[in-house]
């Protein structure tokens, strides 16, 4: 019976494992460099990471949005520091121009939490205005009740945007916005956009959408052949309602197989090879603290997502729309075709780049959100923005 059970909670956990990763990008696949290195060496090798990894060390002044439904977001700001700090920065970023005078509100993805804008913040910081939070559920918001089983709320885009709000209304009252959304977060901007137009219009100078979609994820194929993919998409949903439901249970196994989810996270969520082993640990440690009862809840959601119609407020603004060229959880297709929508954007697709694009070539995502800020500034610093 021991035996039984423990088989049972091993199955458990590959698959939690498994499904845990999909939800940041992954379908099936092991780094097969781990099998060559003994276990005891890998969670030393991790440990030490752990305790060396200077990322997601930034923090800001806290602040609490409260959401429709009463859950709490967290959210962080970094305001501007004088005109005599960071010379340097500001040149290697601005060169002789000067960034919009707007607030930067920075949406993360599905199963990350605002760290996840680490270089990038730590580029404007002090230079711009920025607000980093988190999406409820993940980093340090609250549940609320939008999770899996019979007393949850579905999880919906749409509940994103409104939350996204919230936060806006907490964090940036007034004055200007440029808007940054990362996949999930790229969506929750759009469904920000369907739901409160006239906050486009009046406040929005600028949107930044990095590997994000705005519809179609359910044609997505993880890279799998068609049959594999075909195969996930029928067993997926009652998987995920089973695991959501034994959440312990699967914690436990995502635990007792921590390699097979590592691999797993640097296959789906970057393309190079050369990725700094500390930015990969630092992803992996940020979607293994996503609860699976999270990653159960918010799943559906993206099947659902349809937002190509509320690409329409962005029409007259300066859009970045960026994708890695090796993307697997959100193809560069999907980012091309955001731009086909809005013919005035500027589309780039970054090479040897997957879904945590800003994490593996921070540089070069950095570097287009800076010319981003630079054309969102076509209103000199003092001026009212929008009155009408």
């Amino acid at each position: 019976m021991a035996e039984s059970s423990g088989s049972s909670w091993r199955r458990a956990g590959f698959a939690g494992a498994a499904i845990g990763v999909l939800a940041a990008g992954a379908a099936a696949g092991v780094a097969v460099e781990r099998l060559t290195v003994g276990r005891s060496v890998r969670q030393k090798a991790r440990l030490a990471l752990d305790a060396a990894g200077p990322y997601g060390g930034l923090r800001g002044t806290p602040g609490r949005a409260l959401a429709d439904d009463g859950t709490v977001l967290y959210y962080e700001v970094d305001e501007v520091e004088p005109d005599t700090s960071s010379p340097g920065r500001r040149r290697r970023l601005f060169g002789r121009k000067a960034p919009a005078p707007v607030t930067v509100v920075f949406s993360h993805g599905y199963c990350l939490n605002q760290d996840s804008w680490h270089f990038q913040r730590a580029a404007l910081r002090g230079l711009v205005r920025t607000v980093h939070w988190d999406q409820r559920s993940h980093g340090r918001s609250g549940h609320g009740n939008s999770q899996a089983g019979p007393d949850g709320v579905p999880v919906s885009i749409d509940l994103l945007g409104r939350d996204l709000k919230a936060v806006l209304d907490a964090a940036a009252p007034e004055g200007p916005l440029v808007l940054v959304g990362h996949s999930m977060g790229g969506m929750t901007v759009m469904a920000l956009a369907e739901q409160y137009p006239e906050l486009i219009r009046d406040r929005v100078a600028g949107v930044a959408l990095v590997g994000t979609s705005a519809g179609k994820l359910d044609e997505v194929s993880y890279g799998l052949p068609l049959a594999g993919v075909n195969a996930v998409r029928r067993v997926l949903p009652g998987v995920l309602r089973a695991l959501g439901s034994q959440a312990e249970l699967v914690e436990r196994g995502r635990r007792a197989t921590a390699d097979l989810f590592a691999g797993l996270i640097k296959k789906y969520s970057f393309a190079s090879k050369d990725v700094d082993p500390a930015v990969a640990r630092f992803a992996e440690r940020m979607i293994e603290s996503t609860p699976i009862d999270v990653v159960a809840a918010f799943y559906p959601a993206f099947a659902e997502h349809d937002k190509a119609a509320a690409l329409a407020a962005f029409g007259e603004l300066p859009v970045l729309a960026l994708a890695g060229d090796n993307d697997l959880v959100t193809p560069s297709s999907h980012t091309e075709a955001i731009a086909a929508l809005l013919p005035d954007a500027e589309l780039v697709i970054v090479p040897d780049a997957g879904h945590l694009v800003m994490l593996e070539h921070p540089e070069a995502v950095t570097d287009r959100l800076a010319d981003l800020l630079v054309r969102a500034g076509a209103v000199p610093a003092g001026e009212p923005f929008r009155t009408s």
